[in-house]
């Protein structure tokens, strides 16, 4: 007979996944973000769990809120220096799964990050990475939304200001040329070869995370694809699909050690107008 315990469990299994991925990018250390997510278990088994609406997005605030908590107090106890990222794994860390996280996140936007404050670091993370709302954001840095968007808006220039040196632009067009190549030749092996393990893919339909999920999802993009031309997206590489002269909508890359960690579809007119798009 399955108990009221045991159904909250299983509906918080159902989440583990999405949250070790905030917390990992948050963290940057596999131990830690066990523990923080298991913190989040925690909490939410002491609470009032039937008065949740949104379960998902409850439990990403509050996975926000431990690693907030936590990279202040590495702050404010002078752990991790920056020449140490990458070299010495932090005690009861997972060399292993810290080495695929460098490896998926790349070691350049790690170091990046470290750099950021604790309260840029997860605007970033949250709603760049993993869409959540500034109003929810919000809520975990106990500021207002402007004062959140704010905060992404100056992790966003940092993190991309450090992409030039961590890819080589004629690389990066290589890697996105490749992209395109598979999506119209429907070779769905190069085209996950392509993409980073834990590649995000973000429109205004929503957020899609994995290279099978986001490799299947793009598929579905092939007639568009005859119509893709390349261009530059806001200085980056990426494409502009053109139905009839007129831009349908746009693919903006973010190559992180050559594979393809986020793509952003904007299809919105505003948004689109907001992007300075040139065809190359």
């Amino acid at each position: 007979m399955t108990t009221d315990h045991d159904f909250l469990a299983q509906r918080f299994e159902a989440h583990r996944g999405h949250l070790l991925a905030v917390a990992h990018r948050m963290l940057g250390s596999s131990a830690e973000a066990e523990d923080a997510v298991q913190e989040a278990w925690f909490r939410l088994s002491r609470s009032e769990a039937a008065r949740i609406d949104n379960l998902g997005g409850w439990l990403t605030t509050v996975v926000g809120r431990v690693c907030l908590d936590l990279l202040r107090s590495r702050g404010s106890r002078a752990e991790r220096p920056l020449d140490a990222v990458g070299t010495e794994p932090a005690a009861g860390a997972d060399p292993e799964q810290d080495a695929l996280l460098a490896d998926s996140v790349g070691i350049a936007l790690l170091v990046v990050l470290d750099t950021l404050t604790p309260a840029e670091r997860l605007a970033f993370v949250l709603h760049d990475l993993f869409a959540v709302p500034f109003e929810e954001i919000a809520t975990v840095v106990d500021r207002t939304p402007a004062a959140a968007r704010q905060l992404a808006s100056r992790a966003r220039r940092r993190v991309r200001g450090a992409e030039p040196a961590a890819v080589d632009p004629a690389r990066q067009r290589t890697v996105v040329d490749a992209f395109l190549a598979a999506v119209r030749d429907g070779d769905f092996d190069a085209l996950v070869g392509v993409l980073d393990p834990d590649v995000v893919a973000r429109s205004e339909a929503g957020v899609t995370t994995g290279a099978l999920a986001v490799a299947r999802g793009a598929s579905g993009f092939a007639a568009l694809a005859a119509l893709a031309r390349p261009a530059l997206v806001d200085g980056r590489a990426g494409f502009a699909v053109l139905v009839d002269g007129r831009l349908e909508r746009v693919l903006d890359f973010t190559v992180v050690r050559n594979r393809i960690a986020v793509i952003d579809i904007v299809k919105d007119p505003e948004r689109l107008a907001g992007l300075d798009v040139r065809l190359i």
